[in-house]
């Protein structure tokens, strides 16, 4: 039996995304992330509820807005479209593993003050936040995907410890991430 796993898309800056209703992009990915949890479990048990899970999500989506476009111009006083997508790259590919900003600015070829002022401008947060939402992301398809404890989660994501994880993960979504895990894999009817 195939089994789904949820998969993130490369980042689009917050102001890039755009809708006739102006969803921003972290709507969008948490409608993404909880569509993805329902495709899984509807893929568990079987195929015709997730196709109706499909076509309810397209629904919501074509009520919100459709499909969001990215902006075709930079962000006047950010970064250029190579540099977002260098940096993007080069953060997602190393979460595991300590990111500096003077490591970033380098990446694209500025000193490090102006690279985080173009980079706020870009992203609409600092690069440290960036990172850390990043992480907390993995964090999130991780528990999704895996068995592996939180504690492998956290250093996975490159995070210090699960307690590192924790914090982070509570003042990003709002709840522990054991919680967090335990409602989005727990089927309807299961006791736990």
């Amino acid at each position: 039996m195939d089994t789904f796993t949820p998969t993130f898309a490369t980042h689009v800056p917050p102001q890039d995304v755009v809708g006739k209703q102006g969803v921003c992009a972290r709507q969008f990915r948490s409608v993404m992330t909880e569509l993805c949890t329902a495709l899984r479990s509807a893929l568990d048990d079987e195929r015709v509820t997730a196709e109706d899970s499909l076509r309810r999500a397209a629904e919501i989506l074509q009520e919100i807005g459709g499909t969001p476009t990215v902006a075709k111009e930079p962000v006047r006083g950010g970064l250029s479209p190579w540099q977002v997508r260098k940096v993007a790259s080069y953060v997602d590919a190393n979460l595991d593993r300590s990111i500096k900003n003077e490591d970033l600015a380098g990446l694209v070829r500025l000193n490090a003050s102006h690279f985080g002022r173009a980079f706020r401008n870009s992203f609409g947060e600092p690069p440290h936040e960036y990172v850390i939402r990043r992480r907390v992301e993995r964090a999130q398809g991780l528990m999704l995907s895996t068995d592996a404890s939180l504690s492998e989660i956290a250093l996975d994501c490159g995070l210090a410890d699960q307690s590192h994880l924790t914090r982070l993960f509570r003042r990003i979504v709002g709840e522990s991430p054991r919680a967090w895990r335990r409602a989005r894999l727990s089927a309807p009817g299961d006791v736990q």
